[in-house]
């Protein structure tokens, strides 16, 4: 992103108080004599002084827009947007994003419109506010969806313009500084969405200066007793510790001189947010962390990081495992140092990063490094490419996905800010979230590639697809070319990106099997009515998509497909817009395969298979789930809502292979699991899986079995194969309650 300046299209400064009367008039001067308005303008300094002129009418405006307001405090409602105003003047933001800070309100809690914002301050300014403003004028059905629907507001803006977020983050900040008078359960409610959302943003920006406060403010208002509590538990460990903290500081430097390493050398606290994880996750005690001190070495150019990482590796012993090199492969947010842990005086750990300055101002202050140093102008361009490739995946993400809450939640899974490095077999380098799996890398390549995978080497070894993957693995994708996304994935990729793509197939792919079912329904309806689909004329399908509310045929087919529009209802209304009147309704049934598509699936509580009875159950959004006579949940639910009860049967010749269960009782005696399992492979018959029952020893034992069959006639074969092996008791199929 470009240092924006005063815009082209800003217009010239006018003073917005000209018409007040004279009191008031002065009375509002008298307001920009506020000492916090002064100190504001004068940190200014960096901007023309057109700028500052332009910022200064921004100030009238937003002050006479908000006059009368109060904030819960008492203070007057400005003393708000100046406080954000002023955290964007400390990072050196440009003019226009300083004046939207100063709005950023009035839209939301005013009179004022985005027209009357832009004809004063320019089209650029009005977006910012606009962004930055909640959909308060729109009804949602809950408070959680009308928070997912201004979050993706939210990240939309951002996308098209990164100081929007920045401006929200001094707003979270200030507000989060501001909420004593806020009854307690509102201030956990906004420090928890701080946790899960703003604070993680911020480091995914690379803001960690502002994501650390955000964590610790957050902290003191979920937990406030803990936060009162380990505070004072790190100041006396404070005073405690100084000794221990000098020895290691002139170790550290009396080294790096004695090597001629010029270097800044500082130590760091630890956030109280980031101890207090740290105790929680390990399940420590505050004196077992011990390492809530670490320390920086700020050096001039790269080489001279190696170097010193050298030289504090020959003071003190590293420890094995605990060394990370940021600078080669950074991290997603271009956060680069050198990691290591050391053993100091004591036997204390040490937590040493090495970094030089351009690093260290790009990891405290991160995209906002871009305004404030001249030194991470080259390194905070890539980081703001970087940001640009994750926004431009949001704008993806917000094209395939529909549901506001559905694109929440793949975002908070993108900022998770842990990450694991692994390599494509030419080298290149991915970062994924931790916990990623071989169908995240997949798609992380190639949505296609994704798409067809059906196997994966890890490190030239054939593995699941579920495998977790692990810093520095190489990874090769197989493809077939007609495999599709399995639903079982969803349930272990990390990535949103993979998530959204798998539930774009799978929605695109239930609506087609969908749309196929509800035209078998509806024919098979209509052939009821003694009528067929082709007599039914172009206007009649019009008139009945129209009253339907649909767009097209195969919409109303999808509808009937996923049980939303009932077969015989349409059915009904297409004969009744027909000139012929509907004959006497004569049943027939509906043939299905077993291979139709999602919209028909087989029912995992009896897996029914041909020549078995069956019949359909047709649910809401679900398709139609097809169970055998003998079910027990046909057995209960039948007499239920009987509309959604489909007449279904088998067609001659399924073409292809069903699972099913059979339980075999048999004597304990060796090689007995052996010879019924050749017995089975004799038949030509797959095994997907076999367990014993090892809760009942003694004579008999119970082997459970799931093959793929044919068919009834080819599982009775083979059970009457099976019922011949001398020590086989006893055999009968299972069918489980769902």
């Amino acid at each position: 992103m470009a240092n924006h300046g005063a815009a082209a299209d800003c217009p010239r400064p006018m003073d917005d108080d000209s018409s007040l009367p004279p009191q008031e008039r002065h009375d509002a001067e008298c307001d920009y004599e506020d000492p916090a308005y002064r100190v504001f303008i004068d940190s200014l300094n960096y901007l023309k002084p057109e700028e500052v002129e332009l910022v200064r009418v921004a100030y009238r405006f937003g002050e006479k827009a908000h006059r009368g307001q109060k904030r819960l405090s008492g203070e007057p409602y400005i003393t708000h947007p100046l406080a954000v105003a002023s955290a964007l003047a400390e990072w050196r933001m440009d003019a226009q994003a300083i004046v939207a800070a100063l709005l950023h309100d009035v839209m939301e809690d005013t009179a004022v419109g985005k027209a009357q914002i832009a004809g004063r301050f320019g089209k650029q300014v009005a977006d910012l506010v606009d962004g930055l403003s909640k959909l308060d004028k729109i009804e949602f059905q809950s408070y959680q969806a009308a928070q997912a629907e201004n979050y993706r507001k939210m990240l939309m803006a951002m996308a098209r313009d990164l100081r929007i977020v920045l401006i929200k983050l001094a707003d979270r900040s200030h507000n989060l500084q501001t909420m004593e008078v806020i009854r307690p359960d509102k201030r956990r409610r906004i420090a928890q969405e701080t946790l899960e959302i703003y604070a993680p943003i911020a480091t995914r920006l690379g803001l960690s200066n502002i994501s650390r406060q955000l964590q610790d403010l957050s902290f003191e208002h979920i937990h406030p007793m803990r936060f009162r509590v380990l505070s004072k538990a790190v100041k006396a460990a404070r005073g405690n510790r100084r000794e221990l903290l000098g020895k290691i500081l002139d170790g550290i430097h009396g080294k790096l001189a004695e090597e001629r390493i010029q270097a800044g050398v500082f130590g760091r606290e630890k956030s109280l947010y980031s101890i207090y994880r740290k105790m929680i996750e390990k399940r420590l005690s505050f004196s077992q962390v011990l390492d809530i001190y670490g320390f920086r070495v700020i050096v001039k150019d790269i080489p001279t990081c190696y170097l010193a990482l050298g030289a504090l590796h020959a003071r003190f012993k590293p420890v094995p495992g605990k060394f990370k090199d940021y600078i080669a492969i950074p991290k997603i947010n271009g956060y680069q140092s050198l990691h290591t842990t050391l053993i100091g005086p004591y036997g204390t750990p040490i937590e040493i990063q090495i970094r030089t300055q351009a690093m260290h101002h790009l990891a405290e202050e991160g995209i906002a490094s871009h305004w404030l140093y001249k030194d991470s102008e080259e390194s905070g361009a890539d980081l703001q490419n970087k940001m640009q490739v994750w926004l431009r995946s949001l704008l993806e993400l917000q094209s395939t996905t529909g549901d506001p809450s559905e694109f929440l939640e793949h975002v908070k899974v993108d900022l998770f800010p842990d990450e694991v490095y692994v390599f494509t077999p030419k080298g290149k380098i991915l970062a994924l979230p931790r916990g990623a799996t071989v169908v995240d890398f997949a798609y992380a390549v190639h949505t296609d590639i994704g798409h067809r995978c059906v196997a994966a080497r890890v490190d030239h070894e054939l593995i699941p697809l579920s495998t977790e993957l692990a810093n520095g693995n190489q990874v090769e994708i197989i493809t077939a070319p007609y495999a599709n996304p399995n639903p079982a994935w969803l349930g272990y990729v990390k990535t949103s990106r993979a998530r959204s793509r798998i539930r774009q197939f799978l929605r695109g792919a239930q609506q087609a099997s969908a749309a196929s079912l509800g035209k078998k329904m509806l024919e098979q309806e209509l052939r009821a009515l003694g009528m067929t689909p082709a007599k039914v004329s172009a206007a009649v399908w019009e008139r009945v998509i129209h009253e339907s509310g649909e767009k097209t045929r195969q919409d109303l087919y999808s509808n009937v497909g996923l049980g939303r529009s009932l077969a015989a209802v349409v059915a009904h209304r297409l004969a009744e817009h027909h000139e012929a009147a509907p004959q006497a309704k004569v049943a027939t049934p509906l043939l299905i395969r077993g291979t139709e598509g999602m919209a028909i699936q087989l029912a995992s509580c009896c897996q029914p298979i041909p020549g078995d009875p069956i019949i359909g159950l047709l649910r809401k959004d679900e398709g139609l789930r097809i169970h055998t006579h003998t079910c027990p949940a046909v057995r209960r639910s039948r007499s239920i809502e009987p509309q959604n009860w489909v007449h279904v049967e088998w067609e001659p010749d399924p073409g292809q292979s069903f699972e099913v269960r059979i339980k075999v009782t048999v004597k304990n005696v060796i090689g007995v699991l052996g010879r019924i399992a050749t017995n089975i492979a004799e038949f030509g018959i797959n095994i997907d899986y076999v367990t014993m029952d090892r809760k009942k020893p003694g004579l008999y034992t119970e082997i459970h079995f799931q093959v793929q069959i044919q068919g009834r006639a080819h599982l009775a074969s083979l059970m009457r194969s099976l019922r011949r092996i001398p020590d086989v008791v006893r055999i009968v199929r299972e069918q489980e309650s769902p």
